[in-house]
């Protein structure tokens, strides 16, 4: 630093000195000066909070928020990239849904519907990036430019304009010491400094006409992925809708238990401890009808196993839970006296009657 340059600086930090400690009066800038000085920075306290707020609209999770920071604007504009770079959380969602939904079964309710509702999430998540960039290029772009160029400057002819004043307020006070020569200088340099700073908080101010036609971009952006939204998800509800009322249409299947395998356990001579099926008869039934294992059937049940009249042996206990079922145990045979309906039948055992399920027995003499 020069002997002039470490002067000045030693004249500044003195006058502050004197008016932070001492309560001087420096030279006070004028009303118009001062009003548009705060205009022109309330605008500038906005279009940064504008920028972060935006950018967290469109963002919520910080990390991705972080992303969005490091878009290519010049990239997109020449299409050398085609998305964001980052997931959108609707494109995470849709990719579970539509995996799931493929392993269980397109031809399923549930697993159609998952790739249904996958794919729209993934288109939205595509209008999503959309929207992104949109507002990326047309809203939050030309604020930052704001920043970097018209705020930045704004902000150093602030600080010279501060430093000058107390640059001429310490020659002032010092009049008839300092050259008249040097005061008149710190005093033309102190009224450029004003004038520079007076001409670019105005032609801050005076973009107000290109700001407006940013929020008009912002909310084109928004308004067009609304609509695009809109017709995705107005196109997955028909697509649900036509499925729910298939899904209806359908009659119920019912579960009915798979017939049990039958064994005969015998004693070889040469037993392991295992089992293994006799040798008269096969491992399994060839018989259309299957038989308990052998172990579970008692003297009873064979004798009553080929009735004349028709008949069901039950396959698992049944405890009546309301009045006039019919309650029996695996093994039993009971007498059909009716059929109710598909599900249910109606018989005796043991001298009582009642209503009982037809999953319970299988049938051994029809009706």
């Amino acid at each position: 630093m020069s002997v002039a340059g470490f002067k000045k600086q030693f004249y500044k930090a003195s006058q502050m000195v004197s008016e932070k400690v001492g309560g001087a009066e420096g030279t006070k800038l004028d009303e118009d000066f001062k009003d548009l000085e705060k205009r022109a920075d309330v605008t500038s306290k906005a279009v940064v909070d504008l920028i972060s707020k935006t950018s967290e609209y469109l963002q919520p999770n910080p990390a991705s928020r972080a992303k969005l920071t490091m878009l290519n604007t010049v990239s997109k504009i020449r299409g050398q990239v085609k998305s964001p770079g980052y997931p959108q959380a609707e494109g995470l969602l849709g990719e579970s849904m539509a995996k799931f939904g493929r392993e269980m079964g397109e031809d399923t309710n549930f697993g159609g519907a998952l790739v249904d509702v996958g794919e729209s999430m993934k288109r939205l998540a595509e209008v999503k990036d959309s929207l992104d960039i949109d507002v990326k290029q047309n809203f939050i772009d030309p604020l930052q430019a704001v920043v970097d160029k018209d705020i930045k400057e704004i902000q150093h002819h602030l600080k010279k304009l501060e430093g000058r004043r107390l640059d001429y307020d310490y020659k002032k006070k010092r009049q008839g010491k300092i050259p008249d020569e040097e005061l008149r200088s710190a005093l033309e340099k102190f009224h450029e400094s004003k004038e520079m700073a007076e001409s670019s908080m105005h032609n801050l101010l005076e973009t107000d006409v290109e700001q407006v036609s940013q929020m008009a971009s912002l909310v084109e952006s928004q308004l067009q992925y609304h609509k695009q939204a809109v017709q995705v998800l107005e196109e997955l509800t028909d697509k649900l809708q036509d499925r729910l009322n298939e899904a209806q249409s359908r009659p119920r299947r019912e579960y009915t238990p798979k017939p049990q395998p039958s064994f005969d356990y015998g004693e070889p001579e040469h037993s392991n401890g295992g089992y293994s099926p006799t040798a008269n008869s096969p491992s399994y039934s060839s018989a259309p009808l299957v038989e308990v294992p052998s172990f579970h059937r008692t003297p009873s049940m064979k004798n009553n196993q080929h009735c004349s009249e028709p008949c069901a042996k039950a396959l698992y206990d049944f405890e009546p839970e309301n009045e006039g079922e019919l309650g029996f145990h695996e093994g039993d045979i009971i007498t059909l006296t009716n059929r109710i309906d598909e599900n249910w039948f109606e018989g005796t055992l043991h001298g009582q009657s009642g209503f009982f399920p037809n999953n319970y027995v299988e049938v051994v003499v029809p009706l």
